[in-house]
């Protein structure tokens, strides 16, 4: 495919225009600026199809009605709301065989011509029976399905950049499988529930999580598969963050990853983190991902290509380290503070696990537990027990270490080339280039954005929480100085008498024999 001329219009939206879209996971952080990516840059695309299950006793259709609402559909409410209308309902559930789809749906299906899918279970130690149900038998059932659909010209499948984590270099190509799916369900069949999670780490070994492991899975699945009429895609995006610019700078829906830490540190409970704070931060905004996601089913469908094209969706051109990162999570969450703080926001970053531990246990675990009882002694009534709040501080914590204590390349060559074929007008509407980010800019975004959109705080509330943080900050310098006075006392009064005491030991070794 040749790059375009300066001059012309932009491709995207005239590619999707009068096309029928199914996504699944539309619900998901991901999904919801998916869609709203699509309906908002894409005035003429066709109908939107959401794959939906029944969840917590709530209809597809309800869930539907409550997904129109959500914050993030705020501009296509306000500008094209009628582009809304074209979410259409498709009842089924990827965990389901045939994903749970009838007769009658497969029919509402056939005009369909992109499908992107990003349902997964996201638990990285979900069992590996569950995790390979819902991220490998999925996606056959899914590519199942594109081959019933007469009009499908590009399948778009969301998988991570640490499919392949125990690799350091890694490129934008499918590696071999780490197990075959027929071994593992002859595998998942003939073992026991307890001895198979007695096993999984070992088996999955060197992948980190049943997560990474099943995503690995599921891409060599999709490559190993003949094609029949459609082009197939895989985006691996790195570690997923609040939105650049779209729909909201800093729109966050979520607590995964990096947003459960700005939240822990935030509200004054994270106070260590096991993490190389010299190590490079793969961070990479939400809506740079998916305006990647939507260039890319533009890019297979026209270039027809029959090989599974693979795109890096990285910040490996503009890197930010984790301690810059820490730093900047740090100053904003003081400068913009949380309602309710339990403590002055502070926290270390430890790369050694030994001392990491001991500082999680000083700093977090214990206070928390004290807090938690203090609490319950005087009558007071918490929300959520602080004893599982320094419980969950500590699973965030093990689940983040593996992927903040070590560093990847990754090529990126595909999606650079991709964005050159882009006219210069696509590439004013759809970002692919993370070196449009100004880390200082997007971190301030980022707490700001966890404040309003996840925590739902009110800005009003932000002059009485400064208030509130200037006061903690006079309690944590008046706990530094009492710590420093013992410090002072314990290495004036006790470790003379400890020197004087083993003086005469010390003498009898240094004297001549």
């Amino acid at each position: 495919m040749s790059a375009p001329e300066p001059g012309e219009g932009p491709l995207l939206p005239g590619f999707y225009a009068g096309r029928a879209v199914l996504i699944t996971g539309g619900t998901g952080f991901l999904g919801k600026v998916l869609i709203e990516r699509l309906l908002y840059t894409c005035p003429e695309v066709g109908e939107v199809h959401l794959l939906l299950r029944d969840k917590r006793g709530q209809p597809p259709r309800v869930r539907l009605n409550q997904l129109k609402q959500s914050q993030a559909f705020d501009n296509v409410r306000a500008q094209c709301p009628g582009q809304l209308d074209k979410l259409r309902v498709v009842c089924g559930d990827v965990a389901q065989p045939r994903l749970g789809l009838d007769d009658a749906a497969l029919q509402q299906l056939r005009e369909v011509s992109v499908v992107f899918h990003s349902a997964a279970t996201v638990k990285f130690w979900e069992s590996l029976e569950t995790a390979l149900h819902q991220n490998v038998t999925s996606v056959v059932a899914l590519m199942d399905l594109c081959d019933q659909l007469p009009k499908l010209e590009a399948l778009v499948h969301v998988s991570t950049a640490y499919s392949n984590a125990e690799r350091r270099h890694i490129e934008e190509r499918v590696y071999e499988a780490p197990a075959q799916l027929a071994g593992l369900r002859a595998m998942l069949d003939a073992l026991p529930p307890s001895l198979l999670d007695d096993l999984t780490a070992r088996y999955i070994a060197p992948k980190p999580n049943t997560y990474v492991f099943s995503k690995a899975v599921a891409e060599a699945t999709i490559a190993q598969r003949p094609r029949k009429h459609y082009a197939t895609a895989i985006v691996r995006p790195s570690i997923v963050v609040s939105s650049h610019r779209h729909p909201f700078p800093g729109w966050i829906e979520n607590l995964a990853g990096p947003s459960g830490v700005v939240v822990g540190c935030g509200k004054g409970l994270v106070h260590a983190f096991n993490l190389d704070l010299a190590a490079r931060a793969d961070l990479i905004p939400v809506d740079i991902t998916i305006d990647t996601m939507l260039a890319v089913a533009w890019e297979i469908a026209t270039d027809k290509s029959g090989e599974v094209r693979v795109y890096n969706s990285c910040s490996q051109q503009n890197p930010i380290t984790w301690r810059a990162f820490r730093d900047r999570v740090v100053r904003n969450v003081r400068a913009h503070p949380f309602d309710h703080l339990m403590y002055y926001p502070f926290t270390f970053g430890i790369k050694n696990r030994y001392v990491y531990k001991t500082l999680e246990l000083v700093l977090q675990t214990v206070p928390l537990h004290v807090a938690d009882y203090l609490a319950r002694l005087c009558g007071v009534k918490l929300q959520l027990s602080l004893v599982t709040v320094s419980e969950r501080l500590q699973a965030m914590n093990r689940v983040l270490a593996f992927f903040a204590t070590r560093e990847w390349y990754f090529s990126t060559r595909n999606v650079h080339a991709l964005r050159r074929r882009l006219t210069r007008a696509d590439r004013d509407i759809y970002n692919l280039d993370v070196c449009s980010v100004d880390w200082d800019e997007h971190v301030r975004d980022f707490v700001k954005g966890t404040r309003k959109f996840l925590l739902k705080e009110k800005d009003d509330n932000i002059p009485r929480a400064r208030r509130f943080v200037e006061r903690l900050r006079r309690v944590h310098q008046f706990v530094l100085l009492v710590l420093s006075v013992l410090v002072y006392r314990f290495l004036t009064l006790l470790l003379p008498r400890f020197l004087f005491r083993s003086a005469p030991a010390l003498a009898g070794l240094a004297a001549p024999h």
